[in-house]
């Protein structure tokens, strides 16, 4: 069976940063200085914390899932004190802490974009030269 089409992205912090800014989240940090790059750091650290939380997340819910099915093909004995107490509690847990990156993760998109809305990303270019003065001018004439 194909899962592939269904299976979500091993890393949806990441994904999710890609997506609203058009750059990774560890991209981010090349392209700013200043107060920009401290919400861009800020971006990559809630990506990370997001990819990290669901990675746990999937770990633990596919620990559960063999558990589970192990148990109905009869090749794992059953814990008469329930077979997913602690698994599930765990789980609901680590759901909680998942919803949660994600909020945070929007946060942080929301606020570096706002920042960066009407700033252009900092890129070396070729330094600007100074107008002449106003003193520089009459002298010349």
């Amino acid at each position: 069976m194909d899962t592939s089409a269904t299976q979500p992205s091993a890393a949806p912090g990441s994904q999710m940063a890609q997506q609203a800014l058009g750059r990774t989240p560890s991209e981010l940090r090349f392209h700013h200085e200043g107060p920009e790059l401290v919400l861009a750091c800020l971006v990559g650290n809630a990506a990370r914390h997001l990819d990290d939380v669901h990675r746990q997340f999937t770990d633990a819910a596919q620990q559960a899932a063999t558990t589970l099915t192990r148990a109905v093909a009869g090749t794992a004995s059953i814990n008469s004190l329930g077979v997913l107490q602690h698994s599930a509690t765990q789980i609901d847990i680590l759901a909680a802490r998942r919803a949660d990156a994600v909020d945070r993760l929007r946060e942080a998109i929301n606020a570096y974009r706002q920042i960066t809305a009407d700033k252009p990303t900092a890129t070396p270019g070729p330094p600007a030269t100074p107008a002449p003065s106003a003193t520089a001018r009459r002298t010349r004439r």
